[in-house]
């Protein structure tokens, strides 16, 4: 099982960092230990002291594929869900300062926490998804997959062709704008069209 996801999927989320816009997907992985199940709790590691949120789309893989065209890359999921890239925002701007990879800001152990899953025809129109993020029940971010520079489909097709997917494999799909931190003592509830698909807290 592989974690891919995407990067400046949202502009304003671009923009907010002071990234440039990307003309085509920008994508990372981690590795499955980044993994953090709904309910489990999240250790705040000691090597960061400005630890960002990220809320994200998930789509998860469900057979094997390579070279997809975008015009079937819809039969490549079924099941769509919630979760977060967790950032340590001050590693991440070392890294970027230097040139270097950002595995130690994105892929440490559970960076990536995941909330539930659902068939992906429950959702309606999925270029029209809301989501959101709650912290301490206050609301941190929101976003709408209309806003996405890069679809679903296109994603798929475009990562498949440089890395093969298999059954399993799940893509975070980018987070909007409102990035920020997270502190020991937060609790996280991720919201999908105002049901609650993820729920952890910060110890």
């Amino acid at each position: 099982m592989k974690i891919i996801c995407i990067g400046r999927n949202y502009a304003e989320h671009a923009k907010e960092l002071n990234n440039a816009i990307p003309s085509e997907p920008v994508f990372f992985m981690k590795p499955d230990t980044a993994l953090l199940r709904d309910g489990e709790a999240f250790y705040y590691p000691d090597f960061t002291k400005d630890l960002h949120h990220e809320i994200e789309i998930v789509i998860k893989i469900n057979k094997v594929g390579k070279h997809i065209d975008p015009q079937f890359a819809h039969k490549y999921y079924d099941e769509i869900g919630l979760g977060i890239d967790f950032t340590a925002r001050d590693l991440q701007s070392i890294a970027k300062e230097k040139g270097l990879p950002w595995e130690k800001a994105k892929a440490f152990d559970g960076s990536a926490p995941l909330g539930k899953f659902v068939n992906k025809s429950t959702l309606g129109n999925l270029a029209d998804i809301n989501f959101e993020l709650k912290i301490n029940g206050q609301s941190r971010q929101v976003g709408t997959t209309k806003d996405i520079l890069f679809s679903f489909d296109n994603i798929i097709s475009y990562v498949s062709k440089f890395v093969t997917l298999k059954v399993g494999d799940l893509i975070y799909t980018g987070t909007p704008s409102g990035v920020g931190p997270v502190n020991i003592g937060d609790k996280l509830q991720g919201y999908i069209n105002g049901d609650l698909f993820l729920e952890f807290e910060v110890k």
